[in-house]
């Protein structure tokens, strides 16, 4: 019973400040924003809970990067010639530009796996910029993309670390130049660090989109205040043009630190 009563309870309270904020609002004596709100994921077509096969905002705007992807890298550059179109011109700038950070980071034997590093970049440079659309889903931000991506990648170099070295992966823990009496602390030291890659890989991505994101909705909510709107509007500018450079930093530093984990696989000794 008692449960029930502190049931309602709480309801009510929740519609009473809902109906407080909504009059607020409308009154124009308070402001109601929420910057977390862009990050929820709801369902496309409907209403009701999200479930395994619910096609979401999420699903939209990854099939959406998908697309993008497709129309640049391969309709794009279908009729190449030798005075590049822009297409074409940007299609070959992504390829040179990930082609060289693989060689000059893993070497030569790095290049077979070139495909995946720059199916990587691209995904993840697409789905960036895709979230700075007005209306759009970042799914970048979320935890739920980017722990499969690094998961993905850290599954990857530590299975081909063992299919081409054998036990001799394990030397990549065992720091050969350093006191002997210092290799076994380093090592677990070492064992812990390659442990986190996948959460320190995964959350580097999302968490610096969510915030800048967040930040600009804050803006966003400010500007409606007419005596702070034109500085709200000049930090929504300013925020805006960081996180274009943000978009393509967070895809170098991810893919850069997915050539260093593969070099590491290829190469495991000190």
């Amino acid at each position: 019973m008692a449960t029930e009563t502190d049931t309602h309870a709480a309801d009510v309270a929740a519609n009473v400040a809902h109906a407080a904020d909504a009059a607020a609002a409308d009154g124009g004596s308070s402001l109601v924003f929420h910057p977390m709100d862009q990050f929820i994921v709801k369902p496309l077509f409907g209403y009701g809970e999200v479930g395994m096969f619910t096609i979401t905002n999420v699903t939209l705007w990854l099939f959406l990067a998908i697309v993008a992807i497709f129309g640049l890298m391969v309709l794009g550059t279908s009729r190449r010639a030798v005075v590049p179109s822009r297409s074409q011109s940007i299609a070959e700038l992504a390829y040179g530009f990930v082609h060289k950070m693989v060689e000059d980071v893993t070497g030569k034997d790095g290049l077979k796996y070139f495909p995946y590093i720059m199916t990587l970049f691209m995904f993840i440079v697409f789905a960036n910029f895709l979230g700075l659309l007005p209306m759009s889903f970042t799914t970048t931000s979320h935890f739920a993309v980017t722990v499969v991506l690094a998961l993905a990648v850290f599954l990857t170099v530590t299975v081909l670390g063992f299919v081409k070295n054998g036990a001799g992966f394990l030397s990549l823990f065992w720091v050969a130049s350093a006191p002997l009496a210092l290799r076994p602390i380093l090592a677990i030291i070492e064992i812990i660090s390659y442990f986190v890659r996948p959460v320190s890989h995964s959350i580097r991505l999302a968490g610096n989109l969510m915030a800048g994101h967040a930040v600009i909705k804050v803006f966003a909510g400010f500007a409606a205040i007419v005596a702070v709107s034109p500085i709200a509007i000049v930090a929504i500018v300013a925020m805006y043009g960081l996180e274009i450079l943000v978009a393509f930093i967070q895809a170098y530093v991810f893919t850069i630190l997915t050539c260093v984990y593969l070099k590491d696989a290829l190469h495991p000794h000190h």
